[in-house]
């Protein structure tokens, strides 16, 4: 089978590699569609993210689709999920699988992820998906997973003023979200005017740059001057979680699922201090692929909107400097095509 694999700071090579044997208990899967995260640049950028670095040649992606090849299943779409936890420990029996301190982690790690035409996973982290989405639809399900998380975890109240502050894909399933959650008003905060256009072709109130040296006075207005009851934080800049804690009001929650560059992230003290804000650590998701693949089966999301590229596994490298560049919304590459469309 053909691999994409990192082999070093932007350096995607192309190889040819004997086709894996599933497991008891893992099924293959001819891989459809791969879409690159945030995350994924960061290991294309950088090396590694956060305390995880590049220790040896890793196959990226972990916003997969596919097919499952042999089987009981064969034939069948599934969605892929990437987290495969230890299901045993503590944190994931109270129901937080994403906190798993063992979890193994599609394209991080050691764990080699979707940029490949086969690959074998757990079945039962396989779900299956209508064939009205797309394979790109499908890959796109894992970042509205974590999008839904975040939104969990905000806890919106119907009416709510939500502020979303950065509109990459994630941002732009939460716009989306916050519209189905009955927020009253969404604000999108934004710098690059394509995706602020998004921002509001999906949903949102107003869209504003945070650029603009008048960006404090923008948020206060178009909250009513009182701040935001909710603010997602999803850019992983301090800037953009000073003002997070700026556009907020007194008692609001503060959810940041930003991921930095470096391995920190600062802020106001006092702001959030003298506000009493509830500050909330965002980490990918817990068990969300049935719940995403009916909002977006109803027509409650759209997720097929925010692929603006897709390629072929061959030219992989070039797809992760077109998502580096940020020019577009989500880049999908395709391992072997879409059975929906062929």
């Amino acid at each position: 089978m053909k691999v994409a694999r990192l082999h070093g700071v932007g350096d995607i090579r192309l190889t040819d590699e004997p086709d894996p044997v599933p497991s008891e208990g893992e099924s293959l899967v001819r891989v459809t569609a791969v879409g690159l995260c945030g995350s994924d640049l960061h290991w294309f950028t950088d090396g590694g993210i956060g305390d995880a670095g590049l220790t040896s040649p890793l196959v990226l992606g972990h916003e997969m689709a596919g097919v499952v090849v042999g089987g009981p299943d064969d034939g069948q779409r599934v969605a892929i999920d990437p987290a495969d936890p230890c299901g045993v420990c503590e944190h994931c029996l109270e129901g937080n699988r994403n906190l798993c301190p063992t979890v193994r982690f599609a394209g991080h790690g050691k764990t080699d992820g979707g940029l490949r035409e086969l690959m074998a996973w757990p079945s039962h982290l396989l779900h299956p998906v209508p064939d009205t989405l797309s394979a790109a639809d499908t890959a796109v399900l894992e970042p509205l997973g974590v999008a839904l998380h975040a939104m969990d975890l905000g806890k919106p109240r119907l009416g709510a003023t939500v502020v979303v502050v950065g509109c990459g894909p994630i941002g732009l399933c939460l716009v989306q979200l916050a519209r189905v959650a009955g927020a009253g008003r969404v604000i999108a905060v934004e710098p690059l005017a394509h995706r602020r256009a998004a921002a509001d072709a999906l949903g949102a109130d107003q869209s504003l740059d945070p650029r603009d040296p008048q960006i404090l006075d923008l948020v206060s207005a178009a909250t009513g001057g009182g701040g935001a009851h909710l603010v997602i934080e999803v850019a992983g800049t301090d800037d953009a979680v000073d003002l997070a804690m700026h556009a907020a009001r007194p008692g609001a929650r503060v959810v940041l699922a930003g991921i930095p560059s470096e391995d920190s992230t600062t802020f106001p003290a006092s702001v959030a201090r003298r506000k009493g804000l509830t500050i909330l650590m965002s980490r990918r998701m817990k068990e969300m692929y049935p719940r995403t693949i009916a909002l977006v089966e109803r027509g409650l999301v759209d997720v097929a909107s925010l692929v603006s590229h897709t390629y072929e596994l061959a030219d992989a490298a070039e797809a992760f400097r077109v998502a580096d560049d940020r020019t577009g919304l989500k880049v999908v590459v395709e391992p072997t095509g879409d059975v929906a469309t062929a």
